[in-house]
């Protein structure tokens, strides 16, 4: 078995550099994976699986319909594509952490 483990990260830019700087040891270790036949495909489910972890399916999520300004998509969609995200996915990020943060800050007071 492989003793490659990832480190933690304290943030995305510490994850990215590692990345960026790591690359060729990341790909020894996919061809050595490929090598030992220890590829495999899946996802999320086969991986808790594996650990005898019960994964329980995601319910539908409700859609909800928001008008925006177009300037305002328009600054999202290129601030997700410069971190490789669908712009709705950034929008929902973001929501959700402004949402986070309002809820820390409403409990500190």
């Amino acid at each position: 078995m492989n003793d490659f483990k990832l480190p933690k990260f304290a943030n995305e830019a510490e994850e990215a550099k590692w990345w960026f700087e790591n690359q060729q040891l990341v790909s020894d270790e996919f061809q050595k994976a490929a090598k030992e036949g220890r590829l495999r495909r899946g996802g999320i489910k086969r991986l808790l699986a594996e650990r005898g972890i019960p994964f329980q399916e995601p319910g539908p999520t409700p859609t909800t319909t928001i008008r925006l300004d177009p300037e305002d998509i328009a600054k999202a969609r290129e601030q997700a594509a410069e971190r490789g995200l669908r712009y709705q996915t950034y929008l929902k990020m973001i929501i959700h952490e402004a949402l986070r943060a309002a809820e820390e800050k409403r409990k500190a007071s």
